[in-house]
């Protein structure tokens, strides 16, 4: 993270930073599982709040709460959506020259991917979550 810009890298499972009374002009959560008014009370008055990826819980409460947080306030709370990226060509040739590498936490069958939604959930993925499906081909 620091390469690409921030400030400050905080290991979420070493450190809660909504409670230690330092505030930020911007927070940008890939594994959000706290509750957004945690998020809220770490900003700075203008600060933003950015969520890419977390709990269901957490991305529900952002997506009713964050509009109406930002609304009233100088805080801005929201989630990170983006399109599907029209330059998979540039894509797959950053995967093949190995520029780019996925950080895959666990693997899942198909079979098990209830489990695999469960483990997401939970909030304390390290790195995707991948369900492999298996080709049969009978000819």
């Amino acid at each position: 993270m620091r390469s690409i810009g921030a400030d400050k890298v905080i290991n979420y499972t070493q450190k809660d930073f909504t409670r230690d009374g330092q505030r930020y002009d911007l927070i940008i959560d890939v594994v959000a599982n706290r509750s957004i008014f945690d998020y809220k009370r770490a900003l700075n008055p203008e600060g933003n709040f950015v969520m890419v990826g977390g709990t269901v819980r957490s991305i529900f409460q952002c997506m009713l709460l964050g509009p109406l947080i930002s609304k009233i306030g100088s805080k801005k709370l929201c989630i990170l959506a983006h399109k599907p990226n029209n330059d998979l060509v540039l894509l797959k040739e950053l995967f093949e020259a190995g520029k780019v590498v996925p950080v895959i936490d666990r693997r899942y069958p198909l079979n098990e991917a209830a489990e695999a939604f469960r483990y997401f959930g939970e909030g304390h993925v390290r790195g995707k979550v991948v369900i492999t499906v298996e080709h049969n081909s009978k000819n």
